[in-house]
């Protein structure tokens, strides 16, 4: 009783804890990669599209409503569009490079960054809206912020598998790997406490659910779901977004 009195009444230990369920996740997916349970890329695209639906959900159909029923539409939108560009700011300033998609960024940071850092620093900018998600959903409430770290975590597990599996087949430290995808789950960790404190700071609960709710859309829209259609398996892709969208909506209606 005392600990549900805990993180009932302390929001920074509320986001801190329901931070960690996603990042458990992304490490179970990891593992998976270490073990080298082989998928197929079909199948991989299917697991990132079950990702983007849930991302999707939870972006519109939780965070945006929410954020504009807490200070009104035009907050909220501002938000909304304000998230947009400063993901969209991370991504040109920080050279990074993706499993699948590959690099982007000045030729000159690739000859001078490692392809693992640079690796690292794509699944931070990609944890980033989640680990915000989390956080602005768990200062808003016990409910809404499981739900909202529920639907990320399922998410995360494909996610942290396409991280690991690749890299276990190249990387001579078989551990590598499974680090990377512990510490990107924790990037998400870190950031749903920032973004709890940030809300709190501000007071401006709509601009905050926009603000994430419009980073998690530019992920979805120019990360992921490019990625699930590079090798032909767009209906399976399609059908694996539409259920991870059904998915995090019946979560976030059960919890």
């Amino acid at each position: 009783m005392q600990f549900e009195s805990l993180i009932a009444e302390n929001y920074l230990i509320r986001a801190f804890i329901y931070g960690l369920i996603p990042a458990l996740s992304t490490s179970i997916g990891g593992l998976l990669g270490l073990l080298g349970l082989k998928a197929s890329e079909k199948w991989l695209d299917f697991g990132l599209s079950l990702s983007a639906g849930i991302m999707l959900a939870t972006s519109l159909y939780e965070l945006l409503p929410e954020g504009i029923s807490k200070s009104g539409y035009l907050i909220a939108l501002l938000g909304f569009v304000m998230g947009v560009l400063i993901i969209g700011l991370i991504e040109r300033i920080i050279p990074h490079e993706h499993i699948f998609k590959g690099y982007e960024g000045s030729p000159v940071a690739k000859t001078r960054l490692r392809a693992v850092s640079l690796l690292i620093l794509a699944i931070i900018i990609h944890n980033i809206p989640e680990g915000m998600a989390v956080g602005a959903a768990s200062y808003m409430g016990v409910e809404i912020g499981l739900a909202t770290a529920a639907s990320i975590a399922i998410q995360d597990i494909p996610e942290g598998y396409a991280v690991s599996f690749p890299l276990s087949l190249i990387s001579r430290k078989k551990a590598r790997p499974l680090i990377i995808a512990v510490l990107s789950g924790l990037s998400e960790t870190l950031m749903a406490v920032f973004t709890a404190l940030i809300t709190k700071i501000i007071a401006i609960e709509g601009l905050i659910l926009g603000l994430v709710s419009g980073a998690m859309f530019y992920i979805i829209s120019h990360e992921v779901i490019p990625e699930t259609h590079r090798y032909g398996y767009e209906t399976l892709a399609t059908i694996g977004f539409i259920k991870g969208f059904i998915l995090s909506i019946i979560i976030m209606e059960l919890i």
